[in-house]
């Protein structure tokens, strides 16, 4: 690998950023990150919730900087994500194929690869997720430990590399304090790389307290397909365990009553300080009384009042958390322009995946429908990105680790499957750019989701569910809420087998083994066969 710094790297043509220019110190890298953050709950995206603005900062970002409009992720799973993040190789390269499977941490990672021949200063704080913990991935690492790794909302556990610890607290809020203070205390003669992944706004969906007020008495708006009745595609999807019905609601119960609670919400209440339970009582109870109220109501045994009272309850909370999200990425921003920083460092904003929420009448992700399919992608570079830009192209989250070390003046290994997404942000349209992007979800039975691969294009998308060789194709122009696949229709036949042979090719392409096609052991959920 080179070590010098591409000095025109988001200003000039791709030729420029082929040949890499010396200059004292290449960009500080704040890469934030969140967990099933919905692209629809974000204004720079224009979705139904646009209006609301939900996301002043992030929104931000991709004015000052660029927004990639056809951003997606490989397999949409938590472990999996963060794991082609870090490698820049899908699921079957990088081992990480489903939740639960082992991380090998001495593989080809870009944050080692900053540190080792870039001389960056590196760190992750936050939800890391992977199993086990870090060892030498990072310089510095702390991050959330309870519940399989995904942490709590109030006053979370931590492992870190001095040992645990406990910081009371919102989550979102205390990894932000620590972010922070590792920035302040880092050595200012190295740039530096932080990794900041918060648990919000993934269920419980527990808000913090101050939010509670917000979106109290609005109607939400609904997505088109809230009431989905599955039919025209394969019947998978009418099978699922993701609906609305049974989504985990941020409810627990008001003070002095005696409802039902489950599990999380006994465990996070067990968490809080007795001061933090009387401020959420005080904040929530009023809310949550009426929604005890409607369940045991009439109304409630209406199919369709339900699922649109449970879609307001549940969206109402998720908005909740990723206001915590947004408000910490302008205390982030903040920060740097305080430290006159500002300038010096690439900002990137993303999540694992998208989320389902409301469509279809689902409230979780790993389908490899637009919704979940989807992964939120805002980059600022001050004065090598131009602000306003907007980026067609697919791009994909094995893009990540090749950018940030293009942007760092290192050439990324040949191991790693992703492209720089450099060229991109420099010259706009690129017509040597993929034209496909390759899905594989592998996880086996897990809230009733069928193992499937697949490909998308500008217009078609086909999904193959190989445990019984079936498949769905939908035409994404003419059809964006794929309510109706076309794979049986004898007009797109023709259609069909071009997005299999692209199938096949991107298979071939992405070195998939044919043991990617057996299911992997699952420890919870029951298996789909």
């Amino acid at each position: 690998m080179k070590l010098a710094y591409i000095l025109t790297a988001a200003l000039t043509v791709s030729s420029a950023l082929a040949g890499a220019k010396p200059i004292q110190q290449p960009p500080n890298i704040l890469f934030i990150f969140s967990d099933d953050h919905s692209t629809q709950a974000i204004g720079a995206y224009n979705g139904r919730m646009a209006p609301l603005n939900p996301t002043p900062n992030i929104d931000r970002l991709a004015q000052e900087g660029a927004i990639f409009r056809e951003s997606f992720c490989a397999n949409s799973i938590c472990q999996p994500s963060r794991a082609t993040v870090l490698t820049g190789k899908h699921s079957h390269l990088n081992g990480v194929t489903y939740n639960g499977a082992k991380w090998d941490g001495s593989q080809t990672i870009f944050p080692r690869l900053l540190k080792e021949q870039a001389g960056y200063q590196t760190a992750l704080i936050g939800k890391w997720h992977l199993k086990p913990d870090p060892v030498d991935e990072f310089d510095y690492w702390m991050v959330l430990a309870s519940s399989g790794g995904q942490g709590d909302y109030f006053n979370p556990n931590f492992n870190t590399i001095n040992g645990p610890e406990t910081l009371m607290g919102y989550s979102t809020d205390v990894i932000t304090d620590r972010s922070i203070q590792w920035l302040e205390n880092r050595d200012q003669e190295k740039p530096f790389l932080l990794m900041c992944q918060f648990k919000s706004p993934h269920v419980p969906q527990l808000p913090p307290i101050r939010n509670a007020e917000m979106y109290k008495d609005q109607d939400l708006p609904e997505p088109e397909t809230l009431l989905d009745n599955y039919k025209n595609r394969q019947p998978y999807l009418s099978k699922h365990w993701m609906g609305l019905d049974t989504a985990k609601l941020a409810m627990i119960p008001p003070k002095g009553t005696d409802y039902p609670q489950d599990n999380e919400h006994k465990k996070a209440l067990k968490r809080m300080t007795p001061e933090q339970v009387e401020a959420w009582h005080k904040a929530y109870d009023e809310q949550v009384q009426a929604y005890y109220d409607f369940m045991h109501s009439k109304a409630s045994q209406d199919p369709v009042r339900l699922q649109r009272f449970k879609y307001q309850t549940m969206l109402k909370s998720y908005l909740r958390c990723v206001a915590a999200v947004d408000q910490n990425v302008g205390r982030l921003l903040q920060w740097l322009e305080d430290n006159d920083l500002e300038n010096d460092t690439i900002v990137i904003y993303s999540s694992d995946q998208s989320y389902y929420i409301g469509e279809h009448g689902m409230a979780d992700k790993r389908w490899m429908y637009e919704e979940s399919l989807r992964m939120p992608l805002v980059v600022r570079w001050p004065g090598k990105i131009k602000p306003g830009t907007e980026v067609s192209e697919l791009v994909q989250n094995i893009d990540y680790a090749p950018t940030l070390l293009s942007a760092a003046g290192l050439e990324a290994p040949p191991e790693m499957q992703g492209q720089s997404l450099l060229p991109l942000l420099a010259e706009g349209q690129n017509s040597h750019w993929r034209q496909t992007i390759y899905y594989h979800y592998y996880t086996n039975g897990e809230h009733n989701v069928p193992r499937h691969d697949g490909v998308r294009d500008s217009r078609y998308k086909l999904i193959h569910y190989y445990t019984d060789d079936t498949c769905e194709l939908f035409d994404i122009q003419n059809d964006p809420n794929e309510v109706k696949s076309l794979h049986n229709n004898p007009e797109y036949s023709t259609v069909v087998e071009r997005m299999k042979k692209k199938l096949a090719a991107q298979r071939k392409e992405n070195a998939v083994p044919d043991s990617a096609f057996e299911a992997p052991y699952i420890h919870t959920g029951k298996l789909h066969r």
